[in-house]
C-alpha cells in the first residue's frame, strides 16, 4: 500500500511553524508510513518562502525535488524533477510544488495522495476548517506534523497496523457497521520530537468533552 502524506503551506501561514513541522514531518523517522512525502505551497507565499524551505531541509540532508516552479524559483539551488507524485520515498527525500488555491491543492491530494494522513499550516481558521473538511483521508490535522498519525499518540495503546479503507465490516451489517472514522487534529505548531528524551513532553490521552 502506498503511503504518500502531504503538507499544504496556505497563504496565510506561520512560515517559522511551518519549517519547525515540515522539519518534523520529514525528518523525525522518513521511513515511517505518516512521514511526508510531498509539500505544497500557496503560489502567493512561494518566491518568499521556498527559499527558506530549501534551506532549512538541505541543512539537514533532505534532497528536494520539485515541479517546474519551484526550480525556477530556487534557481542555483540542487532541485530534482519530480517524476512521479506517487513516490513513497522512505529516505530524506521530499517533493515540492507550487498551488493556485488551496482547490487546486485539495485536488492534489486526492489525485496522488493514499488517504493516510494530510495536514495544513494556516493562521486562517476558516481555510483550516474547510481543508480538514473535505479532505477524504484517514487522518486530516491542522498546525501539527503528519506524524503524530499511530496509535499509540491517539492513545490505542501498540499499534499493530493503519488502514486507509473506509468498509472494514464482514457478515450481516447494521448502521453502527456501516461507519467508520476520520481523525482531526488541531494543533498549535506540535511536533513529534518534543515527545522524546530526557524532558519529553507527556501524552495525556483525556477523552474530549462533549
Amino acid at each position: 500500500m502506498r503511503r504518500v502524506c502531504h503538507i499544504y503551506v496556505d497563504r496565510s501561514v506561520d512560515e517559522a511553524l511551518a519549517l519547525r513541522v515540515i522539519e518534523d514531518a520529514k525528518t523525525d523517522y522518513p521511513a515511517a508510513c505518516n512521514a511526508v512525502e510531498t509539500v505544497l505551497v500557496h503560489r502567493e507565499i512561494a518566491a518568499e518562502f521556498l527559499p527558506k524551505l530549501a534551506e532549512h531541509l538541505r541543512a539537514r540532508g533532505v534532497a528536494l525535488h520539485g515541479d517546474a516552479m519551484v526550480r525556477d524559483l530556487l534557481r542555483g539551488v540542487e532541485v530534482g524533477a519530480v517524476s512521479d507524485w506517487h513516490t513513497e520515498y522512505g529516505e530524506l527525500a521530499l517533493s515540492i510544488g507550487v498551488v493556485e488555491s488551496m482547490d487546486a491543492a485539495i485536488e492534489h491530494i486526492h489525485a496522488h495522495g493514499s488517504s493516510h494522513t494530510e495536514s495544513i499550516l494556516t493562521e486562517d481558521a476558516a481555510a483550516a476548517e474547510k481543508f480538514l473538511r473535505e479532505v477524504d483521508a484517514a487522518g486530516v490535522f491542522h498546525n501539527a506534523s503528519t506524524r503524530f498519525a499511530d496509535g499509540f499518540r491517539y492513545g490505542f495503546g501498540a499499534e499493530v497496523g493503519i488502514s486507509t479503507s473506509k468498509f472494514h465490516a464482514r457478515g450481516p451489517v447494521g448502521l453502527e457497521g456501516l461507519t467508520t472514522y476520520k481523525y482531526v487534529l488541531r494543533g498549535t505548531g506540535q511536533v513529534v520530537g518534543d515527545y522524546r528524551g530526557q524532558d519529553a513532553r507527556g501524552f495525556t490521552h483525556k477523552r474530549a468533552a462533549r
